[in-house]
């Protein structure tokens, strides 16, 4: 059992200084959590959004040493990333670009570290990071390089669906060339492990989709099914797992299609995605799978036009702290427990 005095502490980090980033960190910082959170920031950013946006903020210097605490509206604690930042609201910079990474290193690390139990991410601008001459695809992967271990796999989830991916931000002409034997398979065997290991189900229903309309209509729209889902899914059947497909695309979301499963896998980013965010957009997750750390995010994007009006929504960002919350809590439960589940591919 979990003592009731635990406090998870959760490092933050606000994205894109330009963006909205920093407006739902403040405004969630206006609610009670149980938890203790600490923002990943530069403090004169924080201060003159607050003031921007007419909210109390009081920042107080981040102490590892001390006992967590839940949090106090008004107020978070910072572990201070000083940068000149540049810009005003809704207008991204690129010499911003090498702070916002710096903020998701530090971070990670500080989860690696065990000096946070979690960490939830705002959104970031990847255009203006990539511009910049930083190759950068998504939180996803640059967390995996920072992580070296571990394999990244992309959930997202709300009260309603969990939808994660094989495949995350590729171009679609990409995609059936990224859909591998070795890919598919370790994609599935991580999404199994974690929802046993950090949401406690367990015995995982997972329903994957096909790539090609119909399913492939038995090789006549394509043959990814027949030459790599196909196998993987009967291999993967032979070792216990529950697996239903592939299943078309188009019927995979039907309320008779969803009944008794834990989690859709779909192939590509745009293939489950729209589905989610349409069922419930604003509360969605985005939670990273496979790796050594618990990260969790918001469902939407930096919002540049929003910046500093005050009318940016942090109901996605509370989902994010709360889901890291619950996490950070079955994760202790986990490292308390004498089984450890391993499955290999």
């Amino acid at each position: 059992m979990i003592s009731e005095t635990y406090c998870p502490r959760l490092a933050i980090t606000p994205g894109e200084p330009a963006g909205i980033g920093p407006d739902v960190v403040i405004q969630a910082a206006q609610k009670s959590f149980n938890t203790e959170i600490i923002v990943v920031a530069d403090p004169g950013l924080l201060k003159k959004r607050s003031e921007l946006l007419q909210l109390p903020l009081e920042l107080i210097p981040f102490n590892s040493s001390v006992t967590a605490k839940p949090h106090q509206p008004g107020k978070l604690f910072i572990l201070p990333v000083t940068h000149d930042i540049k810009g005003k609201p809704g207008q991204p910079e690129t010499a911003n670009a090498d702070y916002v990474l710096n903020t998701l290193k530090i971070a990670c690390k500080g989860c690696l570290d065990k000096k946070f139990d979690a960490m939830v991410t705002a959104p970031v601008q990847k255009a203006i990071i990539n511009q910049a001459g930083f190759p950068f695809t998504g939180h996803t992967e640059y967390l995996a390089e920072v992580c070296t271990t571990g394999y990244p796999v992309m959930m997202l989830a709300n009260r309603k669906l969990r939808v994660a991916l094989v495949t995350t931000h590729l171009p679609l002409s990409a995609v059936s060339q990224a859909i591998t034997t070795e890919t598919l398979e370790k994609v599935i065997n991580i999404v199994w492990q974690d929802l046993k290991k950090r949401f406690g189900i367990e015995n995982p229903n997972m329903l994957v989709c096909g790539l090609n309309p119909h399913a492939g209509e038995e090789g006549h729209l394509g043959t990814e099914e027949i030459d790599v889902i196909v196998p993987v899914l009967e291999k993967l059947k032979r070792k216990g797992l529950r697996l239903q497909g592939p299943v078309p695309a188009d019927t995979a979301f039907t309320n008779k299609s969803l009944e008794n499963i834990d989690v859709v896998i779909a192939m590509y980013h745009d293939q489950g995605l729209p589905v989610l965010k349409a069922q419930g957009f604003g509360e969605t997750v985005n939670i990273t799978l496979g790796l050594p750390v618990i990260r969790t995010s918001v469902d939407h994007g930096t919002a540049l036009s929003l910046a500093g009006t005050g009318k940016a929504d942090d109901s996605s960002l509370v989902a994010a702290i709360e889901c890291a919350i619950d996490l950070s809590h079955a994760s202790i439960t986990m490292a308390k427990s004498v089984t450890v589940i391993t499955v290999t591919a």
